[in-house]
């Protein structure tokens, strides 16, 4: 059973609602609500070019150097930055005890499928350039990000290059078609995503380009020889339907991939880590994956 905390939370989403306008309009209203966030405590940060996209290094006290997270944002494509995501990702530094590289990839309008995509897997190549292995990497993201994440793996498979140990995607966007049905079954249940934002969006990054592409939806994509997958999705999200499904791929596929449905939970729970019960513990469950499959 949930916690009585998630309800101040969907009450709070709801009194102060964000994602509305256009894509540039929503991206502006996202930065400035996070530009001005205290800095988390107990990290460090390091901003970087990661093989061309902007990024930043943050490290735990007494982190890992010989192992990275590889971390791609949400937001539709469309928003979100290094700002936005900089407390989650140094609440997971805390928990897995591992340095990790977010990157502040090229967002749409302005820079379209696939450059997301190209940047990521940049992002990936630099770590690897570093000296760390690729079996003590493991790329994750949220939302968008999730999606993102599963397409940057799939890129490096398709081009030979070496898998990192892990993907971990949270709430992810993997079908650009807005096909699932919870995307209707529980439009009432979320307070973040919509049909129509997603459609926004979709058609924002993808520039008349086809959503049925397997890079721009990996739902759609043969997920044979991935890496080891955690998918973490809350039973409230419009994206639930994504997860299912593409376990259901992944599995028949001969893909190693573990879903994670938390009961009552909405999109990307986990950034609500100070006064939710269950992020802390989607967070930590998140650590216990990657020390699994990094060491």
């Amino acid at each position: 059973m949930a916690s009585d905390q998630i309800q101040t939370v969907v009450e709070m989403l709801r009194a102060n609602p964000m994602l509305t306008g256009d894509v540039l309009e929503m991206r502006e209203a996202m930065a400035s609500a996070t530009a001005n966030l205290p800095q988390p405590e107990g990290v460090g940060i390091e901003v970087v070019d990661a093989g061309g996209a902007r990024a930043e290094w943050t490290e735990a006290d007494g982190a890992s150097r010989d192992a990275a997270i590889v971390y791609l944002h949400g937001g539709g494509y469309t928003m979100g930055n290094l700002d936005s995501h900089r407390g989650l990702v140094a609440e997971i530094s805390k928990a897995t005890g591992i340095r990790v590289l977010s990157v502040d990839y090229s967002l749409a309008p302005e820079h379209p499928f696939p450059q997301a995509i190209e940047d990521a897997v940049n992002a990936v190549r630099f770590v690897y350039e570093l000296g760390v292995a690729p079996g003590r990497v493991v790329v994750a993201g949220d939302s968008a990000g999730g999606g993102l994440t599963a397409a940057t793996l799939l890129s490096l498979r398709d081009r030979e290059l070496p898998l990192p140990a892990a993907g971990i995607l949270i709430s992810p966007w993997l079908d650009l078609t807005q096909s699932g049905a919870t995307m209707d079954v529980l439009a009432e249940r979320d307070p973040m995503v919509s049909r129509a934002l997603l459609d926004q969006c979709a058609e924002a990054y993808l520039k008349g380009q086809d959503p049925r592409q397997p890079l721009a939806s990996p739902i759609f994509a043969d997920l044979a020889g991935l890496p080891p997958l955690l998918v973490q999705v809350g039973t409230a999200e419009t994206l639930l339907d994504d997860s299912r499904r593409f376990e259901a791929a992944a599995k028949a596929a001969g893909a190693d991939c573990t879903l994670e449905e938390w009961e009552d939970m909405i999109h990307v729970w986990h950034t609500f880590a100070a006064i939710l019960p269950e992020a802390q513990q989607a967070i930590d469950r998140f650590a216990s994956f990657v020390k699994q499959h990094v060491g």
